[in-house]
């Protein structure tokens, strides 16, 4: 349907985004938990951003399944899985997967830096996975052409 190389440009555009989200994830909870920003702050730029991470991975991994690449569609869905579960448990009564009233109870600072690192490795080896898939992409065949003489043609 889609040329090989744009499947992976486009995963590799999707997943350099999350990444950086990511980052961003780690420095906002890094600066709650040193008390450089309020809990009500944090929480909701936090909670602002989880829905489009669902949805980017989301659709990435619906590209990488139309394509036929079911290898990394698979190596994709338990993430998915994971980020929809976040939203599935989020109690009645709070904002988001980050409530600003229990952000401080029971270590839960801690254990969304533990998640946040999780991703972050998970998106970094995934993310070299789709350069080298690219790469191997824009390989294939022969990029030089070449006459029976084994002389360069340089016009394409």
């Amino acid at each position: 349907m889609f040329p090989e190389t744009l499947v992976f440009a486009i995963a590799l555009f999707i997943t350099g985004a999350i990444l950086f989200l990511l980052i961003y994830y780690m420095i906002i909870l890094s600066d709650l938990e040193c008390d450089y920003l309020n809990a009500q702050e944090c929480c909701s730029n936090l909670n602002f951003w989880s829905i489009p991470k669902l949805a980017a991975h989301a659709f990435l991994t619906f590209v990488l399944l139309i394509h036929g690449n079911w290898i990394l569609c698979l190596v994709n869905l338990p993430m998915v899985g994971w980020l929809v579960y976040e939203q599935y448990r989020v109690p009645a009564g709070n904002i988001g997967i980050y409530d600003p009233a229990e952000i401080h109870n029971r270590g839960m600072v801690k254990k969304h830096l533990r998640d946040t690192m999780i991703g972050l490795g998970f998106y970094l080896i995934i993310f070299f996975v789709y350069l080298y898939c690219m790469i191997i992409a824009l390989l294939k065949g022969d990029p030089i052409r070449r006459h029976e003489e084994e002389e360069i043609v340089t016009e394409f």
